[in-house]
């Protein structure tokens, strides 16, 4: 039986919002991601980037930046791809199909992938019940409400799966802004365990689809093997070799996104909504109003990340400039004093 049909919902669909909201404030202020609204600058691309195939020696550039950016053994260690996302089904086929278990409530892509590659599929709340798995899967930091699972007990885990054939995946695309003494980049070359990493929404370039698996040599040869030649475009060579190999930019930008996740918090709670936890790339809100907030604040132009199974709950990304911090405010200042109003009508 097939656990999830189609495509999942997710944020960042402006279509969608517009057919939602149809007498919405515009511009939409796009706060329904977690991707970076300050990207990396843009520049000029060598015209060879474009009508040219990709020349080997960049392909091997951008593997020798990311392996030392991200902390992988070698280079032998990690391969590149055109996104995360077409990795999840390749990683999941990794194994024969067994028993698959996602730590939720998380990314439901994930779920949606090991199902496509033949598992039976469960999401967990509790950690301890992954070690049943064949197939574990966690998100960390988790997307969307910011856990972090520590190190030693994601390698605790590793090592039983690794015993039995099985294999962990951990989907750090958001380790970038998280607590990078927990990434298992570095451990990747014990086998049995696959980590994924996320470009562009650190980055901001989320459009330009470049991602990157790091596992044990034999792992990544399989990866590649599937994926051929020229797998990352020409444009997506260049922005990957300039912003990795940018260190100086990305301390800024993690001390930048700090400040603005705090203005954030800050912000809500002025308006009597609590935050629960997020990155400093998205911050997750819980409240027992959170329909009427979402749909108050979509009315106005605001987008933020709504779960049909969890109602209770908000995702929140970064306003990208001063324009839609004020509007941000505008906005939640009307949904308070209508709370307000509603409440003092309610009084006897």
């Amino acid at each position: 039986m097939k656990l999830l049909e189609g495509a999942v919902d997710h944020g960042g669909s402006l279509g969608r919002a517009r057919a939602l909201f149809p007498n919405a404030v515009l511009p939409f202020v796009d706060l329904s991601t977690g991707i970076n609204p300050h990207s990396y600058p843009l520049f000029d691309l060598p015209a060879t980037s474009l009508w040219r195939l990709p020349e080997a020696a960049r392909g091997r550039e951008l593997i020798e930046i990311a392996a030392k950016t991200y902390g992988a053994p070698s280079t032998d260690n990690i391969v590149a791809a055109p996104g995360t996302q077409i990795l999840l089904p390749r990683v999941a086929s990794l194994v024969r199909p067994g028993k698959a278990l996602v730590l939720g409530p998380t990314y439901a892509e994930h779920a949606r992938a090991a199902d496509i590659a033949g598992h039976e599929v469960a999401e967990v709340g509790d950690f301890s019940a992954l070690a049943d798995a064949d197939l574990a899967i966690i998100v960390n930091p988790n997307n969307p409400d910011g856990r972090v699972v520590e190190r030693d007990r994601l390698l605790g885990l590793a090592a039983g799966l690794r015993a039995k054939g099985g294999l962990l995946v951990i989907d750090e695309a958001f380790m970038d802004v998280g607590p990078r003494e927990h990434s298992l980049a570095a451990d990747v070359g014990q086998g049995g365990i696959v980590v994924l990493r996320s470009f562009g929404k650190f980055f901001g370039l989320a459009g330009l689809r470049l991602g990157f698996a790091l596992s044990d040599v034999a792992t990544v040869d399989r990866l590649e093997t599937q994926f051929g030649p020229w797998a990352v475009a020409g444009p997506a060579l260049e922005y990957g070799i300039r912003a990795l190999g940018d260190i100086g930019w990305q301390e800024a930008m993690r001390a930048s996104l700090a400040e603005a996740a705090a203005r954030l918090d800050a912000l809500f709670g002025r308006f009597g909504v609590p935050v629960t936890g997020g990155t400093t790339l998205f911050r997750y809100l819980g409240l027992p109003d959170a329909a009427g907030l979402f749909s108050a604040l979509g009315e106005r132009g605001i987008l933020l990340r709504h779960f049909v199974d969890r109602p209770h709950v908000l995702r929140a990304g970064l306003p990208g400039s001063q324009e839609e911090w004020q509007r941000l405010e505008s906005a939640l200042a009307e949904w308070a004093s209508r709370r307000e109003d509603r409440s003092k009508d309610s009084k006897p």
